[in-house]
């Protein structure tokens, strides 16, 4: 299975690119992930976000693999626990479909794109940057979990 996140930014600080590596590389060969980071629409002082957003957008369409389950990193999303994005992982597996996870720029997603679903992180808000590397931790947390590894230390201890 293979996981691939598209992400719109391309110039990220060396402390994201690091953080994202790290988790990638735990990742084990069965499940490989799959970063690709594709480049912002141009902005202006007197800009158009939805604009942006629609550009954008067409970016992570053209991207995206023909057959994968894509889920879309939004705001509005269903959150997780970690053990249930292991639950969904192992579906994955079990289904034999590649996931594209998209992730839009600082303005969002363009509304017209479809996902098979949606994934929120958080309440909170986060800078674009961090989402990143919390969905490289928790991809590599939920697969930790699925594999029995010590890592995950969940409610139960």
């Amino acid at each position: 299975m293979r996981l691939r996140i598209l992400a719109i930014g391309t110039k990220m600080p060396a402390w994201v690119d690091s953080g994202v590596a790290e988790y990638t590389a735990r990742m084990p060969p069965q499940c490989r992930v799959e970063w690709l980071a594709l480049p912002m629409a141009k902005r202006g002082k007197s800009g158009d976000p939805l604009r942006w957003r629609k550009e954008e957008g067409e970016r992570l369409h053209h991207a995206t693999p023909a057959g994968s389950e894509i889920v879309a990193l939004e705001v509005g999303g269903r959150m997780l626990s970690s053990e249930a994005l292991a639950q969904r992982m192992d579906g994955w597996f079990l289904g034999g479909r590649d996931v594209t996870f998209w992730i839009g720029g600082p303005d969002g997603l363009d509304p017209d794109l479809r996902a098979d679903w949606q994934w929120s992180l958080s309440h909170l808000t986060m800078a674009h940057p961090v989402v990143r590397v919390v969905v490289a931790e928790q991809l590599y947390r939920a697969w930790s979990i699925q594999a029995g590894l010590p890592y995950h230390r969940g409610a139960e201890e």
